[in-house]
């Protein structure tokens, strides 16, 4: 069975698809998000769940931690930007968290 070859998002495209995320941005040529905890230990344990969810899509987020917030950037490095790849991750990581989001 073949694979669906990755594209590079539009601009266009990624606004229209931003409203089906919780708190993602279009900022740097990447998708963001700010994920705000109670105690680092929460923050790690995040950043775990994250990490495992990331393995299983083979699709790694560039992940930011400072005490007890954590920032994740999603881009497609293989295809020079955002992809359906990112998107698709995104979402998995809303449905999962529990965490208090900046926006």
């Amino acid at each position: 069975m073949a694979t669906k070859k990755l594209k590079v998002l539009s601009v266009a495209e990624i606004r229209r698809r931003l409203p089906e995320l919780h708190g993602w941005t279009l900022s740097r040529g990447a998708l963001r998000c700010e994920f705000k905890f109670e105690t680092f230990p929460k923050a790690l344990q995040f950043v775990a769940r994250v990490g495992a969810m990331a393995e299983e899509a083979n699709h790694h987020p560039d992940i930011d931690i400072r005490y007890s917030v954590v920032k994740l950037a999603l881009s497609t490095h293989d295809v020079g930007g955002i992809s359906e790849k990112d998107f698709a991750l995104a979402a998995a990581i809303d449905r999962k968290s529990v965490a208090r989001k900046s926006v």
